[in-house]
């Protein structure tokens, strides 16, 4: 009688052991297909244009990805956080932001899709189109060697002035080879471009600054145009070199695939002063 009690108790503990190693399996395949899913998505402080677009990729991707997202303050963080595996992904630089990061941090970061452009633009408050600035005219463009090279390059596009350089490269006052109406190209910090617009003819004013200068995107005389001199400007996705080969890679590519749908698209139209370009 005590025997069979013993082996009773056997398969008692045995069983009870099989139910519990199956359930920590279960548990831990539900864990790994989770975490197959999530992608942590670093951005910059959410504005409500940001925010309408991720819910609609939220969305749009359903249960192909479980998105969580960490806000940043500084600029420097979102890639720092990717490079040191705190994060997937960031949604916040343009090419060639990442390129001088990349550069000045040594690392390999990668952009692994394009999001959109956000033009800057030329404004004057003599003048309500281009070809009006008059020769001998001034204008003035941001002095900091990123932005400078941006409206330069506007400029150009706007049909006021030749460069010698192209593409990616850095563009200065110095590479200016034609100025039909031989204007004075005047270096202010960025902030203060807005600021001069009644002592100039025209004025390349950063996104940032337009709001304090009581403008908006619409009293602009020229935007900047998508090409190849300005690709260099468009904002990315970017992630670690090796992405593909993360267990989350099909959740990653899901994000890219809802971010570039129509949908998203026209989120970013809808509610955006910056009115994007593809």
């Amino acid at each position: 009688m005590k025997f069979k009690k013993v082996i009773t108790g056997i398969a008692l503990a045995t069983a009870a052991a099989l139910s519990l190693a199956a359930y920590t399996t279960q548990n831990a395949e539900a864990a790994s297909k989770s975490s197959s899913k999530t992608v942590k998505v670093g951005v910059m402080t959410f504005s409500d244009t940001e925010k309408a677009r991720w819910d609609k990729i939220k969305e749009l991707v359903g249960d192909k990805a479980n998105i969580e997202f960490t806000e940043f303050t500084d600029y420097t963080q979102p890639n720092e956080a990717v490079a040191n595996k705190e994060i997937d992904i960031n949604a916040f630089q343009h090419y060639n932001f990442l390129e001088n990061w990349n550069k000045e941090n040594k690392q390999n970061l990668v952009a692994i899709a394009d999001t959109y452009l956000a033009p800057i633009r030329l404004y004057s408050d003599k003048v309500k189109k281009v070809k009006s600035i008059p020769k001998n005219g001034t204008i003035a463009i941001p002095n900091d060697a990123t932005n400078e090279s941006r409206a330069l390059y506007l400029l150009q596009s706007a049909g006021l002035i030749k460069l010698n350089v192209s593409g990616t490269e850095i563009a200065t006052v110095a590479n200016i080879t034609k100025n039909p109406k031989n204007l004075n190209i005047q270096e202010l910090d960025a902030s203060q471009t807005a600021r001069s617009l009644k002592d100039v003819d025209a004025a390349v004013i950063n996104n940032t600054y337009i709001e304090q200068a009581n403008l908006t995107t619409d009293d602009a005389i020229y935007v900047e145009k998508s090409d190849k001199n300005s690709k260099q400007w468009v904002n990315v996705i970017a992630a670690r070199k090796n992405w593909k080969k993360q267990k989350n890679a099909a959740a990653i590519q899901a994000i890219i695939d809802a971010y570039h749908t129509d949908e998203v698209k026209k989120v970013i139209k809808d509610t955006s002063s910056d009115i994007p370009q593809w």
